[in-house]
């Protein structure tokens, strides 16, 4: 085995438990390797949860106690990866999901947390369709290519996307601990025996935004940086603060959403020791805003870590205006902004996700003006072939000319403002 992936090695007791490589994302669940060890130990700080979920554990998890459920690396061990396990737990009938996955595909994985609160939403909800695989992502449309935005034509050393002056993206991992079935980025995740980068992948990385002066904001994604080790996330993060040209410092993530005990109070304490550190977390639907979802979005909140919040348009599943407003006025309850909406990206099967770019505007009409400024977010298009984000607008601004600009608000009524030459 690579030292990149994980292996196993048996525990006094005769169990196996997974071993922390440096470049394994599960930390190792044995006391005495690492500084966080009493957080892989399941001594962990209480976390609040849905009272629904010790139902659930009795009936699918009865060996398990609230502690073990509480804890990060517990999750991502006992992660549903089988359609067999889901319809045991979900009732989906296999006719529905892809039994086994093609070579290469991007992988299937829920954590026991998600699928609980699946298990308290209505059967059919439109979570579902976003983690749980079908026969339709198979079907390949005109226009569909493995990595539309080109980010590996922006890719100057591997890890790194240097795309605009200023900022590059670290892809410091491909795992996730739930695979979004829209994903961007499937073409990287999909590689099951390459995702783990290797430390000396990352100090390459970092040489070249060491060297890049020009470069003042990072942002750190994957895969999910969050299922990282702190020991590893902190070493990522020391190194980039310690390059004086680096300014500002972000994480990518869906953790608080599908793995929100990841968010211990040692993560947050480690985090706040890297300040300006903000954070983009991906949300799909108001119904993600759990008991637990608030309580790691406030955890980090309380962190002093701004939240931005980054939802892909999907057909069927948030396309219409009440959910999107529904949603953004939550988020800002939990203190994380509404940042964009993206349209979703031409990736192989994304065709049932796909919503035409009318919708957007739509949506983005629906809410300017009937909610606060701070839910509205930016709708975007990431140009495929690597043009970058691209902010679409309706067509507020009628006409421009003879010392006037009129405009239309959102009620449909025309205004003139007395221009400048």
């Amino acid at each position: 085995m690579k030292s990149e992936m994980t292996t196993a090695r048996s525990t006094a007791s005769g169990e196996n438990a997974p071993v922390d490589s440096p470049d394994a994302p599960v930390p190792l669940m044995i006391a005495g390797q690492h500084p966080d060890q009493m957080e892989r130990m399941s001594i962990v700080p209480a976390f609040p949860y849905d009272q629904s979920v010790t139902q659930f554990i009795n009936q699918f998890y009865p060996t398990a106690t609230i502690r073990e459920w509480n804890n990060w690396s517990w999750q991502l061990k006992n992660s549903i990866r089988t359609s067999k396990q889901l319809t045991d737990i979900l009732g989906k009938t296999e006719g529905e999901l892809i039994s086994s996955l093609p070579e290469n595909h991007l992988p299937f994985q829920i954590t026991p947390y998600f699928a609980s609160l699946l298990s308290r939403l209505p059967g059919r909800h439109p979570l579902y369709r976003t983690v749980i695989p079908t026969t339709e992502e198979l079907i390949m449309s005109p226009g569909e290519v493995a990595d539309p935005l080109n980010e590996t034509g922006d890719s100057p050393t591997r890890l790194i996307v240097h795309r605009y002056p200023d900022r590059v993206l670290f892809l410091v991992t491909g795992f996730c601990s739930a695979y979004c079935r829209y994903c961007t980025r499937s073409h990287m995740v999909a590689k099951r025996h390459k995702i783990h980068a290797s430390t000396r992948e990352w100090d390459r990385g970092i040489e070249y935004i060491s060297q890049n002066k020009q470069i003042r904001d990072v942002l750190i994604s994957g895969g999910d940086p969050l299922t990282l080790p702190d020991f590893r996330l902190e070493y990522l993060l020391s190194k980039l603060r310690a390059i004086p040209h680096v300014e500002i410092i972000r994480i990518g993530t869906k953790v608080p959403v599908v793995l929100p005990m990841r968010i211990t109070k040692p993560l947050t304490r480690m985090l706040k020791k890297y300040h300006p550190l903000m954070m983009s977390v991906h949300f799909a639907h108001p119904d993600e805003l759990s008991v637990e979802t608030q309580e790691a979005c406030n955890r980090l909140a309380d962190a002093g870590i701004p939240l931005g919040s980054q939802t892909v348009l999907l057909k069927g599943i948030n396309d219409e205006v009440e959910t999107f407003k529904k949603l953004n006025q939550g988020l800002l309850k939990v203190r994380v902004r509404p940042y964009y909406i993206y349209q979703c990206d031409p990736v192989p099967g994304s065709l049932h996700f796909r919503t035409p770019v009318s919708k957007g505007l739509e949506i983005i009409q629906g809410l300017r003006g009937y909610t606060s400024g701070y839910a509205v977010p930016h709708f975007v298009i990431d140009a495929p072939g690597g043009g970058g984000k691209i902010p679409l607008l309706p067509n507020y601004v009628q006409g421009i000319g003879n010392g006037e600009v009129a405009l239309r608000n959102y009620e449909g009524n025309t205004y003139t403002y007395p221009d400048i030459n």
